[in-house]
């Protein structure tokens, strides 16, 4: 393995959805190793209508999540376009719960910082009882028409 190939993997803090395997299981048919993770000077809000949590930066303030690690750039692609356009992918810095080490990764940005929509704070626990099962199905539909959307695009690079 060369270290071109071992560049391109990555490690991904996850905050809101993604901490729940079942979730992470549906988009990369498996679960990747990881470990909690604490990112200072961010801030979890809820949005309003939306189901999933936006993380912006605000001094003093710290995000608990974990990092998925050992992400390839294919299960990455999946990850950006789950995430979509409101979010931009930015690497931070994190420490690991457990042993306070420092390590760089990615991470799903909100994009508009001063969104009005956003609000309080969003609480894994609660969405877990009130969401995740539908959060499932949804991600499975998603998944389904992104596997449909790729084939279509490879028949017609044959065309």
């Amino acid at each position: 393995m060369g270290s071109a190939s071992t560049a391109a993997i990555s490690n991904v803090f996850v905050y809101g959805s993604l901490l729940a395997d079942d979730v992470v299981r549906v988009l990369l048919s498996r679960i990747p190793p990881s470990s909690l993770a604490i990112l200072p000077d961010y801030h979890r809000f809820s949005i309003k209508n939306c189901v999933y949590p936006a993380i912006v930066p605000v001094e003093n303030k710290k995000v608990l999540g974990k990092v998925l690690v050992g992400i390839t750039p294919p299960e990455l692609r999946i990850l950006d376009l789950f995430e979509g356009d409101e979010y931009e992918r930015r690497t931070v810095d994190v420490f690991l719960k457990d042993s306070g080490e420092k390590l760089q990764t990615h991470t799903y940005v909100w994009g508009n910082k001063t969104d009005p929509n956003l609000y309080g704070e969003w609480i894994f626990e609660e969405w877990k009882v009130l969401h995740m099962d539908y959060f499932v199905t949804m991600t499975k539909e998603f998944m389904e028409e992104m596997k449909l959307h790729d084939s279509k695009t490879r028949v017609a690079t044959y065309e």
